[in-house]
This record gives C-alpha cells, structure tokens and sequence, in this order.
C-alpha cells in the first residue's frame, strides 16, 4: 500500500484502491474525453523521463500557466512533482510585466501555458527570463507542443532513474511555490513542501461530503492555480471521483447540466452573481408564480439547518422546494447537494437560501500560507452554522492574539516566503502565522471571522470601522455589484459603489423611467442614485450611528480582474480602487 506523504502519492493511492476510467474529464472539440487513473500516471511518467532527458534537476522550477482547469495541468504536475523539481503555478490573468516578475524571482526553466493568449502574454517577456522553452498544451503555431514530451518519454529506459528520483522525495521537500494575487505591492512566493500540503488534504478529506459508493462526479472551474481549488482536485483524487474541469466560468451553467455534478466549489462572488440572476428570472415572472418565487425566496432566508425552524416551516420548506427550488437544482444539473466556499465571506443570507434549495453551502477558511485549510464546515455530525467557517481540521490549533488576530499552528504552514525571510520573519511567532484576519471561537467550537486587520480604520472622531461587514451586507442589495467603504482618518465612513449594471438596466427598462443604458447615464442618474439610497439606508439601520456610510459615490467602470480592481480570486485592490478613485474620494469629503 502507498503510504500518503507526497503530492505525487495521490494517483498511485487511487490506482490501487480505487482506479477510475474517468478519473479527468476535460472537452475537447465539444467532447467530454475521460482519462483513466492509469493512463494520467503512464503520462506523468513519460513527463518525468522526459524532464529528466531534458537536464531537469531536483529543485528546478517548472512554470504552468493554464487560462482553464484541465487534464494536461495535472499530469504535468504530478511528472513535475515526482522528479523531485518544484511546480510553479502562475494566475493567466495577470499582466505580462508580472509573468516576467514570477518566472524571473522563481527562476523557472521550462513554462506549460494553456493557449495562445497567454503564450502572447509569455513570449513579450521570454527574452528577460531564464526559460529554456515554452510548450502549450492548445496546438498554437510557432510554439512547441506538450505531446514532444510524450514522444522524448516514449523510451522507458529511464524509468529506474525516476523511481529512484521518486523515493529520495522527502515529504518536507520543496513541493510549490504559489505566488499570491497579493492586493498591494509584488506577488510574495508562498514555499509550500509536500507535507504542508499532503497533510492538508488528508485532514481535510473527511470534511468533504463525498457519497462512500463510486461514480461521484466533479466540477472543477475555480483557478487550478490557487491552493484552494488545487488542495481539493488533491483530496478528490484521493477518494476516486470523476474530475470535469468546465470549459470557462461563462459556461458553468451549461456544463452542469451536462455532467449533472454532485459537488463544486465556489467563491462567494460566483454564488452571488448566480443568485442575482435567478433573482432577475424572479422578476420577469408575473402573477401567482411571481409571488410563489417571492414567497419561496423569504422562506428560505428564514432557513435554519437540522430542521431547527420546527415542522410547519419543514412543511412549506417543501412545498417551496417541489415547486421553487427544484428548478434552481435543474438548472445546476439536478443532483448538486453540497457547494464547498472558500476565499471570501458568504453572505449568511446566501448560505441559508441556497440551503433551503437543497444546495447547501459548507464555507470554510484559510490562506495560501497555510495550504489552505485551516476550518470548514460539514453538515453531519452538527458540524455546520450559518455564519461561521466551520470547525479548525485535526491538527491545526487556532489561536486568538489579543488584539482578536488569528494565529495558526500546524503541519499545513508554510516553510516560509520564497528568498524574503524578512517577510517570513514579520508573519511568524515561534511556530504561529499571522494571518492578518480578525476572528472569535463561539462557545461550541465555531470559528468566526469578524474582518481583516490591516483593513480595519479609525475615523477622526476615534471610532474604529470594519469595513468588510459594512461592504457584505451592501452586497445583498441586488442592485450593488461591488463596494467599498472608505474613511480612514475622516470624520465619516463613505462609499465607492459600483451597480449591479445588468440588474439596473432591466430595473429602469420594467419601471419604464427615461434613463440610458450606458454605464455612465446608468451612474449618473439621479433616478438611480436616489434608488440605491434607499438600500444603503436599509442597510445602514444594522450598524451603529458612526458606522453608517453617509455619502456614497456610483462608479461607472465595473471593476475587473483585466483593469486592476480585483485579484485573480476576486478580492479588492483596496490601494488600487482608491488611487482610480482619488478625485471622487475628494469629492465625497471635500466637495
């Protein structure tokens, strides 16, 4: 039996205790094409010979850089990670000038990109980098293909040296360097060895609600690059279900009810917008189906787990379910039970409307620095409550400092930050991270995140604001897309919002009002300002007196990944937005 201490240790587990014919699944010309446990291991090992042949040594950096999840990225990861060289995942949405950054601090060798996009993005700076070569697993001209290595690894001759390279990998090894999205300054490479991770994913593992009995089918559609997706493709792999990778975010819905997932994960911002047009579906419904949608929405914001509401709600919960929810099922193709949530707060009235609808959502928490599970929820065993990010995993202790910062100690944090010791140095307390959020234990053993210390501000009158509970609570009104509250050192909290666009229109279109469509009419309208006063007055009633945003400004931008407003996993550039927004600041408290 394979003992479980290395990344690579994962699809050889697989093989022998629960081989799978459609172990990855990816689409290609339209096609879902499976490949079998065996065939992704005959693979990683034709890399590994390949690498090998091609002067790779233990230690080496090897860049993947993959616009989608797809089988290729991992057979590539595992041929990587069994040689005992070091996998380098890059975002492909960040800009040319930081693939140069990453692939020149890393000092990668050899870069696996996905598609011609990115190869554009790659080739304007090879010249600056130490790439020996760059291969594409899309068939582009000009660029070398990722089959070569099949062809160069077709002679097993070399196999011995790959086992023998195999078993000198150390579980405290150099696994990966994960280069953060990072909402200020340069990327910092987070160093995470094999046992940071590999211990992860086994503790991790019996949170993860996956049927004991086999054909268990996978979406998997969030960055593949970032430690939160990559742990659970590990723990899927692991228990032997059917990895799908969808084709783009835009075609998630499509390929749902296609495969029909039993599980996915998501990041709250995905829920919401899926949310928002479920909601705009609501709105176009007319008479008794408009109100039995409405009717069933209210219901399910009402929703407590384990029946705890009593059996008249549990009864319309069901007749909500039979002619509602059943439908937002359908459309997520039917036998979706359980969504894992990560990155981000969840709004609590998500989490209990989704769940009513029979999807329920187990959020959990952690960092790329701890590899990333440090809590998640689980509905069996009374481990799961709304609001919180579940219980710690076994093996990781939380600590609350007393200024309410949590610090974490386990065998999932990291070996520190690539050549900075000085950054390591600052997060680290003996063997404790410092994880920059702020949080609480509830009494039952529940673990809370209140906010992000460095975000929290003081006003000039003294008062201290979080402003991720002011922005999470905004984020329910359907016509906010995104919003940031800003203040620091003024004598007021305000806000820089930006509208729901999509939602506004089809608002001002059903009311009829004389507005245009662009963004610009849309953000400028008095109409449509004095619409979304009412819902920062709505919201602004949860908060104390000198918490309530007092002025707002509408941008007419809507903020992106590609123009510098959010992170590859969707988080604010607070520093970024702030600078876009300079002169509307100084309107808002100077004007």
């Amino acid at each position: 039996m394979t003992e479980i201490k290395r990344l690579f240790d994962f699809p050889y587990h697989q093989l022998e205790n629960n081989p799978n014919d459609a172990a990855l699944v990816t689409k290609y010309d339209g096609k879902w094409t499976p490949m079998s446990t065996q065939e992704y291991l005959d693979k990683a090992n034709a890399v590994s010979r390949a690498l090998l042949k091609m002067g790779v040594n233990k230690g080496d950096k090897i860049a993947l850089i993959s616009s989608t999840n797809r089988t290729e990225w991992n057979i590539m990861d595992i041929g990587t990670l069994q040689i005992g060289a070091t996998n380098v995942p890059i975002y492909p949405t960040i800009c040319a000038e930081d693939y140069e950054y990453v692939l020149n601090h890393s000092e990668s060798i050899y870069c696996f990109i996905s598609d011609e996009e990115v190869l554009e993005k790659v080739n304007k700076i090879k010249a600056n980098t130490k790439l020996k070569e760059v291969y594409s697993f899309d068939h582009i001209e000009g660029c070398k293909h990722y089959s070569e290595l099949f062809e160069l690894g077709k002679d097993e001759s070399n196999q011995p040296e790959v086992e023998n390279r195999k078993n000198k990998v150390d579980k405290d090894d150099l696994a990966t360097i994960i280069y953060t999205s990072g909402t200020t300054g340069k990327p910092k490479g987070v160093m995470l060895s094999h046992w940071n991770i590999t211990s992860n994913v086994l503790a991790s593992s019996p949170r993860v609600p996956l049927p004991e009995t086999g054909g268990t089918r996978i979406l998997s559609f969030l960055p593949i690059c970032h430690i939160f997706e990559r742990v659970l493709i590990y723990v899927y792999q692991y228990a032997g279900t059917s990895i799908y990778f969808a084709e783009a975010l835009d075609k998630i819905g499509d390929n749902a009810k296609e495969i029909k997932p039993n599980l996915m994960s998501v990041v709250p911002r995905l829920l919401e917008k899926v949310f928002d047009k479920i909601m705009l579906k609501g709105e176009e419904l007319s008479g008794i189906k408009k109100a039995l949608f409405f009717w069933a929405v209210a219901l399910g914001e009402k929703w407590e787990p384990y029946g705890k509401n009593g059996a008249w709600y549990e009864f319309k919960l069901k007749i909500a379910n039979k002619l509602i929810f059943s439908k937002w099922r359908d459309a997520l193709g039917g036998e979706l039970y359980t969504m894992v949530s990560g990155s981000a707060a969840l709004q609590p009235r998500l989490a209990r409307i989704f769940g009513a609808a029979g999807m329920r959502v187990m959020e959990g928490y952690g960092l790329t620095e701890t590899s990333p599970v440090v809590s998640v929820g689980l509905y069996k065993n009374n481990m799961y409550k709304v609001g919180t990010v579940g219980k710690p995993i076994d093996g990781v202790e939380v600590k609350i400092a007393e200024d309410g910062e949590l610090l974490i100690k386990g065998p999932n944090v990291m070996m520190g930050y690539y050549k900075d010791p000085e950054k390591t140095a600052e997060v680290m307390t003996g063997e404790y991270f410092h994880t920059g959020d702020k949080g609480e234990i509830t009494e039952d053993g529940f673990l809370k995140i209140t906010g992000r210390k460095k975000e929290m501000f003081k006003t000039s009158g003294g008062k201290y604001i979080i402003p991720t509970l002011l922005e999470n609570d905004l984020k329910q009104s359907l016509f906010i897309e995104q919003v940031m509250v800003v203040g620091e050192g003024e004598k007021m909290p305000c806000a820089f919002i930006q509208p729901n666009f999509d939602f506004v229109r089809d608002w001002i279109a059903l009311k009829g009002h004389n507005i245009g469509s662009s963004n610009e009419e849309i953000s400028t309208s008095e109409i449509v300002i004095a619409r979304i006063q009412k819902e920062v007055d709505k919201y602004n009633v949860h908060f104390g007196k000198w918490e309530q945003i007092k002025k707002f400004t509408l941008t007419k931008e809507a903020w992106t990944i590609d123009a510098g407003h959010l992170t590859p996993t969707m988080k604010m550039k607070r520093s970024v937005i702030m600078d876009i927004y300079q002169d509307l600041y100084e309107k808002m408290y100077r004007g």
